[in-house]
């Protein structure tokens, strides 16, 4: 289990946000397990397995949240994409990333979407992706749970931005083998509660209070939701259609971008320039 230092927003004063409502744009979130692109003017087009082709040899270049062969992701991403996409332009993509980990993450994403010769590759933390197509007043502090595939993350978001953060290695692909439900509940439990104790504000359990938002494929079961509400003693609330939150999140901001000039400062604050 993972702990994130406490973070800021990215300041907006570094390269000029790249508004084009005729370039092409795509939202991508790149899991474990499962692969989601959405493309601008026609809406989720991929959800399918993180897995190289077959006839150039099945490999899995996504693990546990990390991206463990950067040739093998470009390889999926150059089969999956490059066909779908104008050849007018250079696409403006927007990734959705793992809180924790995320420089390395991001590093390698953008090397393996050079394939693609995109005009710009940005990054936005799922759990912030999750809240803006959630519609929740990030105003007030909030905590998402985003239970995927082989990796669960607790995250703090305060005004929009990652505060702190956890994570666990384990996930719904898990419950087969190793563990059962009521473990993934007792790790989310622990991780809130770690994050209660040691904030030494009153955020955290002043989130907590508003209730949880839940995300990713975990969100899907029941037995979570239900088991997260009556251990945590607060509401908890699956995002709608949790299991693909983070890319249509990705891509409410990918069409700010591209459709309203008005909040091109608001978007740029929540992603990652640099």
């Amino acid at each position: 289990m993972t702990t994130a230092p406490r973070s800021h927003p990215t300041p907006a004063r570094h390269r000029p946000w790249p508004l084009c409502r005729q370039c092409s744009g795509v939202a991508l979130d790149l899991g474990s397990v499962r692969t989601r692109a959405w493309i601008a003017g026609r809406g989720l087009i991929l959800d399918v397995p993180t897995v190289t082709s077959p006839a150039t040899g099945a490999v899995h270049p996504v693990r546990r949240g990390a991206i463990v062969d950067t040739p093998a992701a470009a390889v999926m991403l150059q089969d999956l994409l490059a066909r779908r996409l104008s050849r007018i332009g250079s696409p403006l993509v927007i990734v959705a990333t793992p809180v924790l980990d995320g420089v390395a993450f991001r590093s390698e994403v953008r090397t393996a979407l050079e394939v693609l010769r995109p005009r710009t590759v940005l990054t936005v933390p799922a759990a912030r992706a999750v809240a803006a197509v959630a519609g929740v007043d990030l105003s007030y502090p909030l905590l998402v749970v985003d239970i995927g595939a082989h990796l669960t993350e607790v995250v703090l978001l305060t005004d929009g931005s990652v505060a702190d953060a956890r994570r666990t290695m384990l996930g719904t692909s898990d419950l087969t083998d190793t563990a059962s439900h009521t473990q993934i509940t007792d790790a989310v439990v622990g991780m809130v509660t770690t994050m209660v104790r040691q904030d030494r504000t009153s955020l955290t359990l002043e989130a907590l209070r508003r209730g949880v938002l839940l995300a990713g494929g975990g969100a899907l079961r029941p037995e979570i939701t239900y088991g997260l509400s009556g251990r945590l003693h607060a509401p908890v609330r699956p995002a709608p259609a949790p299991h693909t939150a983070a890319v249509r999140g990705a891509a409410t901001l990918l069409e700010a971008a591209h459709s309203h000039p008005s909040t091109t400062g608001a978007v740029r604050t929540v992603l990652h320039l640099n």
